[in-house]
Parts: structure tokens; sequence; C-alpha cells
């Protein structure tokens, strides 16, 4: 938005001067109902009554964020549900009744220990809305039956009359009313930085009539206010209202949630249809009593749904992302929530605030407008030589105020100091410039707009006077200058702030000469720009969301090298477009300007219905209702305490540099826990599968204690993954249930195939037999073929971790030596502990033969199914499951998806025709321009009047 100054005369030529355009601050509209309107007209010098204090304290409450506690105890218990959980309990209880202490203290520990991690790695409470509340102030001083006292800002009520004063930090939402503190009537305006509530980068100026925010900072200036809101329904309430309200599942549980669902339903009906067989239909005694089946066969089946069930799922999961907080936390990314780790990888969209994320939040000195020197308002060559950034900067630093600790101020100061020569060598820091003296210096006021000193350079004695003020004011004071004016429009439309500095060039102080003018700019980081070109090389889309305004955000923007379409929040509350289309808006664009805390957590929520994985990083209060709705909430360096109790992860380097590092480190933990769950499910199908069948068909199952050993070594030797090397992926990672269900159960199938093979070769091939006869050699024979699909069972499904730790072919990244020794030890171990037999652990020896030979049969058929897993994973698409699920739903996503991709074909089809259009015409134009100056090029520099000839 830009408001128009023409206040100057008419140039001597008798051309109307240039009009010059500002940047103005743009309020955020705050509603006040008629009813509560009405309670607002207190006599300023008299307040309330305690009467009407304690009235209306019962009718809106007290001035604070209320709080929700939970139950420390129920909270803990909340970690024992889930399907996993639940089936976990049920074989624990089982356990304990039939006395298999073993198996029951096993699974008792797994469930405390997976409790354990969630309750203290993920137990934030409320500390997000004990912060928000720590925000506010604990006392305010307020007139209350006709005296100005201090009361506790927790009692104020709407209409109270409240005293605001440089470095108070404002109690409640409330409206200036243009009078001093003590009732004198005032023009004046407050400074107050509500940087961590809007995310401005600039402290805003307010005058009567204004709104003030509870929670933001008097920077500058005195006046009474009357408060209007209080409580949850100030701004900053009702960004604390947004954290209460978000309690979404994260997507992390809902993954393990889904998997864990499968694998339930699945042991459930298998293990129940055993469970029947085994008492009905083939028991393995017939004459004895219906108890005795029952007690046998549930033994049984526990011991066959103990190993199936994937005990070590949540601790393996929980132990990698552990590991991996650690790596972080090396890197200076420190993780609150571990799951927080695997959702990262999985961001494709990363919303970012602008004010102290992306840029300083410092005002500095930036590129300017120099005029030349001996310049007039009909003359603006004048002698042809211009001012250097040397002399703007030193003239500015004549005219600016000592100590000042305004912004503005700060940036010209330091700037000039780190700049200019003369300045550089000074050993006094106060005004005091080696070979000038500075006689004389009027501050700023409201009324001037400028501040002024008088200078004597003592090296010839001629005294001049510098101002610095606004643009407008030191164009009148010149008599009027186009090209400053140009300027300072091109400033405007750049979101730069501009100050003009003028100097005097007559005996008598009063003829001024532009010097030129001041842009100043909160400037993005040095390692923005690089940190979101890496963000787009890992397929993360960066958008700019800022409360600054809209021109602040496109030239911050352009600078940091992304696009400019940064739209007005206003866009997000269209009525005249629906759901769908706003959130296609929110895909589109680059960010949004002029933001509230309501804007920001409705962009997140718009982009996680579309299924769009959200990050968001911000360091103010106005982002923790984000902060806390994002999948991954990242709090910046430098945060309020509300955003960091709100986030998941804390960033304690400045900037986003490091958030590349936890991309990648994520991407790694991600990939990890994906092969140990494609492994562990293809397992457990495979397992399932081969025993339903195996002791329905043949009667044939494994002694307990191998079967055990089967669980638990292969799932303690899974526990080194964390370490494993990992292949990061260039897109965000997705889980793809489907396909990660689907390869899994075709492996698991495929594993059962290998598994019979085994069993028929070493039952029919060679007279081993599945049941025990009543002779010596009978039971040695059963013993050995038990133990041969012992090792068997044990060693093919684990070896398949090779392959399923990466998407592409086995050898495409090498394992680490701590996971290849693991896994290969486990086996090594079940090799010889079959080859000699282990009485204790009922293992039969089957001889050097058999032992080598099933563990060399293992590798290569995880080499063999290896090329199964890359072969689906390769031909995988969602074309291909709308073929193998073909619902209603399915077919009309399909066909939108075609008709939207054939749509952007043909956009780019058009811009890349109309890009050649345009290069040719703008080679035609160079060359037009070549020839009309005579075979000379112009190449613009700087400023439109500065230019290099080349011949």
């Amino acid at each position: 938005m830009t408001e128009t100054h023409d206040d100057q005369a008419i140039n001597a030529d008798g051309k109307k001067p240039l009009k010059m355009q500002e940047a103005v601050h743009v309020e955020v509209a705050d509603d006040i109902p008629a009813e509560l309107e009405a309670l607002l007209h207190t006599e300023p010098l008299h307040g309330l009554t305690d009467a009407e204090v304690t009235e209306r304290t019962a009718q809106f409450g007290l001035n604070e964020i209320p709080e929700h506690k939970t139950n420390p105890l129920l909270k803990f218990l909340s970690y024992f549900t889930g399907p996993i959980s639940y089936l976990l309990e049920i074989a624990c209880i089982l356990s304990g009744v039939f006395k298999d202490w073993i198996d029951f203290g096993i699974l008792l520990a797994v469930l405390i220990i997976n409790a354990c991690i969630g309750f203290f790695e993920e137990a934030r409470a409320e500390s997000a809305l004990d912060a928000l509340k720590n925000t506010l102030a604990l006392k305010s001083r307020c007139w209350r039956n006709g005296k100005l006292v201090e009361v506790d800002s927790n009692t104020l009520v709407p209409g109270d009359i409240i005293a605001l004063r440089l470095g108070d930090i404002i109690p409640a939402d409330c409206r200036l009313l243009g009078v001093g503190v003590t009732g004198e009537i005032t023009e004046g305006t407050l400074q107050i930085d509500q940087a961590a509530l809007t995310g401005e980068s600039l402290p805003v100026n307010k005058g009567k009539g204004a709104t003030a925010y509870s929670s933001a900072i008097v920077k500058q200036g005195q006046m009474l206010a009357v408060v209007t809101k209080t409580g949850i329904n100030t701004y900053i309430g009702r960004a604390a209202n947004l954290i209460s309200i978000t309690t979404e599942e994260g997507h992390f549980q809902k993954i393990i949630n889904s998997i864990g669902n499968f694998l339930v339903i699945i042991t459930c009906v298998m293990a129940l249809a055993l469970f029947f067989v085994r008492v009905w239909a083939v028991p393995e005694k017939p004459n004895a009593p219906l108890g005795d089946r029952v007690r046998h066969s549930l033994l049984e089946v526990l011991v066959l749904t103990v190993a199936a069930i994937p005990v070590g799922l949540p601790t393996i999961m929980s132990v990698t992302m552990a590991v991996g907080a650690s790596q972080l936390a090396k890197k200076q990314v420190i993780v609150k929530r571990l799951t927080a780790i695997e959702e990262l990888a999985s961001v494709s969209i990363l919303c970012s605030d602008k004010t102290g994320t992306l840029t300083l939040n410092q005002l500095s000195f930036d590129v300017p407008y120099l005029s030349n020197r001996g310049n007039t308002t009909d003359n603006f060559e004048g002698t042809g030589v211009r001012y250097t950034e040397q002399d703007l900067l030193l003239t500015s630093f004549f005219a600016s105020e000592p100590g000042a600790q305004d912004a503005i101020e700060s940036a010209i100061r330091g700037a000039a100091q780190e700049r200019v020569t003369v300045l550089k060598e000074r050993v006094e820091q106060d005004h005091h410039i080696p070979g000038y003296k500075v006689n004389n210096f009027i501050p700023f006021n409201p009324t001037s707009k400028y501040t002024e000193a008088t200078v004597t350079d003592l090296s010839t004695g001629k005294q001049f006077r510098c101002i610095k003020g606004a643009p407008q004011v030191i164009v009148r004071m010149v008599g009027g200058h186009d090209e400053a004016t140009k300027a300072v429009n091109d400033f405007a439309l750049r979101g730069l702030r501009a100050l003009g500095v003028a100097i005097t060039v007559d005996e008598a102080m009063t003829k001024f000469e532009m010097v030129g003018m001041i842009s100043l700019l909160d400037p993005p980081r040095p390692d923005s720009a690089h940190t979101i070109e890496e963000c787009n090389k890992l397929g993360i889309s960066v958008k700019m969301i800022t409360g600054d305004q809209q021109i602040i955000g496109k030239e911050v923007a352009h600078r940091l090298g992304m696009h400019r379409t940064i739209l007005d929040a206003s866009k997000l509350i269209d009525d005249s477009i629906d759901e769908e289309a706003l959130i296609d808006r929110c895909v589109k664009c680059d960010g949004f300007a002029q933001v509230i805390p309501e804007h920001k957590y409705k962009v997140v929520e718009l982009l996680q219905k579309r299924g769009y994985l959200v990050g968001m990083t911000g360091d103010g209060v106005n982002d923790a209702p984000a902060l806390k709705k994002a999948n991954v909430g990242i709090a910046v360096e430098g945060c309020t305490d509300a955003a960091r109790s709100a986030a998941d992860i804390v960033l304690l380097a400045a900037g986003l540099s490091t958030i590349v590092d936890g991309v990648k480190t994520s991407r790694a933990i991600f990939q990890r826990m994906r092969s140990y769950a494609l492994y562990r499910i293809a397992s457990t199908i495979h397992f399932l599968l081969f025993f339903f069948i195996s002791i329905c068909a043949f009667g044939f199952s494994l002694p307990p204690i191998l079967i055990i050993m089967i669980a638990v070594l292969n799932d303690a030797a899974t526990l080194v993954i964390s370490v494993d090397n990992a292949q990061i992926s260039q897109r965000p990672d997705k889980w793809r249930l489907g396909q990660l269900l689907t390869l899994s159960g075709i492996l698991g199938v495929l594993l059962m195939i290998i598994s019979f093979a085994h069993f028929f070769v070493a039952k029919d091939g060679f007279g081993l037999t599945t049941l025990p006869e009543k002779d010596n050699e009978g039971v040695e024979n059963a013993g050995k073929l038990q133990t041969i699909m012992y090792l068997q069972i044990s060693s093919c499904p684990h070896f398949v971790i090779f392959s399923t730790r990466l998407p592409g072919y086995f050898y495409e990244n090498v394992p680490s030596w701590v996971f290849i020794l693991a896994v290969a030890g486990t086996q090594v171990f079940a090799m010889f502990m079959s080859i000699y037999g282990v009485k204790v652990f009922e293992a039969t020896a089957i001889g050097w033969g058999w032992g080598v030979s099933v563990l060399a049969i293992s590798t290569v058929m995880f080499m063999l199914l290896d090329v199964v897993k890359v072969a689906i994973i390769r031909s995988w698409s969602f074309e291909l499951t709308v073929k193998l699920y073909p619902t209603k739903s399915r077919k009309a996503l399909l066909q939108e998806r075609v008709a939207k991709r054939v749509v952007k074909e043909r956009a780019l089809a058009n811009i890349a025709k109309c890009r050649k259009v345009l290069y040719m015409t703008m080679g035609l134009v160079a060359w037009r321009r070549t020839f009309e100056n005579g075979g000379k090029r112009k190449l613009l520099v700087g400023n439109s009047s500065s230019t290099i000839v080349i011949n």
C-alpha cells in the first residue's frame, strides 16, 4: 500500500514535480463488538471503580491464559495403547497364565521400555502455553478510583485505563487515547516493537485510536490507553487458543499404527485358525481330553504369536531415532520429539518466517541513490561528479543522534563507522569526528521530520548544515529533485525504507543541495539463499510467511533467489473461491505477507489437507500456533520461549543452514527405519504362513525354545541398523504403505516357498521325518529336520535385510561393518549351534554339510529376492495401484491427475515458445539500439544517468 505526497511547489520550468510514494504500515484490523465498545468510554484520569472491576472480572475473567493440565499418570498409561501394544499385553497375560516366565519377562520389559521412551521423550504437556503466559507483564500502572496505582496485570479488565511508558510490556490489548500519563493532550506517537507478535521487522509508530497488542514492548514515548481485550481474547491469547486445540496424532504414529494393525490382523486371524485346527481338526493328541488339547494348543499358538509379533518394532524405531537425535545434536539441531526426525525426512514444503529467520532482523545500509555535486532543481547533472557513498554516510553521521537506540539511527551510524575512513581512525566513540567539529545538533521531532547538525570543517574553517530525514521533506528543502524522487519511488516499490540527506553549499547556510538517498532493509542472512537452493535440490519447496508488508516480502524473496509470487494474507480468506482452489493458491505461491497467527496456522492446515507434510520455522509468539500445527515445527536460534516450547526441533545455530543437515540426517534415519519395517513385515508374513501350513498339513513345528531364539536373536541383531550406512533420497521420503505391504507380502510368500523347498528336500529327498518315532533313529531324524528348518528360517529372512536396506540393488551401497558383523554374527552362531547341536536349546547336530549348505543357499536366495524387490519398486506407480485396486474414487483421481499433467505439459510448451520469441525480440532490440548509437552500445550502471559506452 502506498501514500502519495503532493506538497511540492511547481518547478522553475513550469513542470509539476514527481509525486513521491512512501510505504505505509498496514495495521491488522481488530473488530470490537458493540456491547464491548460501550464499556470502553472510561474517564481517563479517573478510571474504573472497584465495583466495576469486580463486575467485569466476573463477566470477562482474569487477564491470563487458562491452563489445561494433563494427568501425568493418564499420559503415561496412554503409551500402552495401540495395536502392537494390545497384542503384546494379551501375549504377556497368557504367558503369565501358562507360567512361561521367560516370555512374560521379555514382553513386560518391552512394554515398559516403549512407554517410558514415549513419556520422557515426547511429553511436553502445555509448555507452549506456559511460555506464552510468561511473556505477559506481571505488573501494570492503572488509573482506578481517580488514582494512578500499580496492580497485578491479571486483574485488568476491559475499560481499564493503563499508563504505557518506555520499556513497558503491554499487559493487554488496548486502544491508545492520545492523552499523556498525567492527562495532557498529545499528538505524539508510541514506537512499539511487535516483531515477536506480527513478524514485522521494524518497530511501528502508533498514535491516538490505534491498537497496541498485549506482550508488545514500548520502545519510545508515553501515553494512556484503554484496555479493549484481555486473556484468551487478546491477540496473543488467540495464538494460545490455537496451540491448545492442536492435538493431532503425529504422522509417524499413524504409520506405525497402520503397520501394527496390518500385522495384528493377520497374526490374530492365523493364530485363531491355527488354534481351532489344533484343537479339533488336526489335534496333536486326538484322544487327549479337550481341556488338555485347548491348553496345549493355546501354548503352541502363544509361542508362534510372540515370535511373529514385531516385538522390537517400537523399540528399534525409537533407538534408531534416538541415535539420529544424538547425531543432529552435534550439528546444533536439538530434537525435542523423536518422531519429528522421521517426519522431517518426509517434509515436502517448508514454510519459513522471514524476520529473524531468513533475514538478520536488523536494519542495514543498502545500495543508496547518490546525486551529482552542484545539482539543482533544474540541473541534476551539476558538475558531473557524483557524491560518494562515504560522502553520504559521513554527512548522515553528522546529523545522527549519538547513543540513540532507534533502529534506523543505529543502522546508519553503524554503516558509517564501518565504511567511512575518518570514522574508522577515530579514538573517541562519541560524536567526535577527526577534522570536524559539530557545533550544534537538533534531534528529530514529528513536526519537522528531520535531524540537523551544524558542522565546522577544521581544515578550512568553513561551516555548513547537514540534514537527514523523511525523503519528501528533504526534497522540499532542496527545492525539488525529480531524480531523487524517482529513486525513492523505486525504493518504495521494493519495500526499502528511504532517508534523504542534504548539505548547505552557501556561506549563509540557507541553500541546501541533495547529497543522496539512503536505502535501508532488513537483509537476508548470508546463508539463506544457499539454504533455499539446497532445499530445492532435496525436493523441498520453501514458502515465506511474513507479517511484513507485501512489497518487502517480494524484495527479500527476490534477493533469496525465490520467485516473487508473495500474496497478501487476505487471499487466504477469499469467500469467492472454494477450499480446493484456496489450497491450489497456497501450493503455487511462494509465500504470504501481512499475516497474523491465524493466517500462518491456516496455511499449514490447508497444505496438510492436500496431503503434504509441512515444516514450519519461526522465532516469535506469532509463529507458535503454526509451529504446533505443522508436522515438524522448527524454532530458530534466538526464538521466544513460546516458539521453542511449541516446536519439535530447536536450532542452536543462526539461520536455516542447519536444516539441510537435519533433512539429510533424517532421510538416512528414515531409510533405516523403512528397511527394518520392510524386513520385519516380510519376516512375519513368512513365519506365519509357513507354520500355519506346516502345522495344519504336516503337523510340523519347532520346539518353542528355537522359535524364541529366532525372534530374540534376529531382533537383537537388527538394533545395529541405527548405525548402518544409508542411501539418502533426493526427494522427500514417503512410506507408501501400499507398496510397503505389497512388497512385504510378495517377499514373505517367496520366503515361504523357499522354506518349503528346504522342508521337502530334507523330508522327502533325505528321508527325514516330521514326527519323532519311538526309536532313537526316528527321534534323531525329526530333530535334524527341526534344526535344519530352524537354521533356514533364521538365516534366509534375516539376510533379506541386506536387500531391504535400500530401494536399489543391494551392492549399490555398502553396509557398515558393524551392521555386517551383527547380522552375520548371529547367523554364524546359529550355524555352529546347528552343526554341533546344543541340547539345552533342543537343537540336534546336523553336521557341516547341512549347516554350510543352508547358509550358502540363504545367501544366494536373498540376492534373487533383491532382483524381485527392485523390479517391483521400479514398476510401482499410482497407475499400477489403480489397476490392482480399481475403486471408483481412485479411477477418478487418476483421470484428474492425467488431465492436470496434460494441461501442465501444454503450458510448459507454450512458455517455451514465448521465451523463444522474447529472446529473439530482445536480440533485435539490442542490435537496433547498437546501430542507433553509431555502432556503440550503452551499458546501464547504477543510476539511470550513469552509463559506460562499449565499442
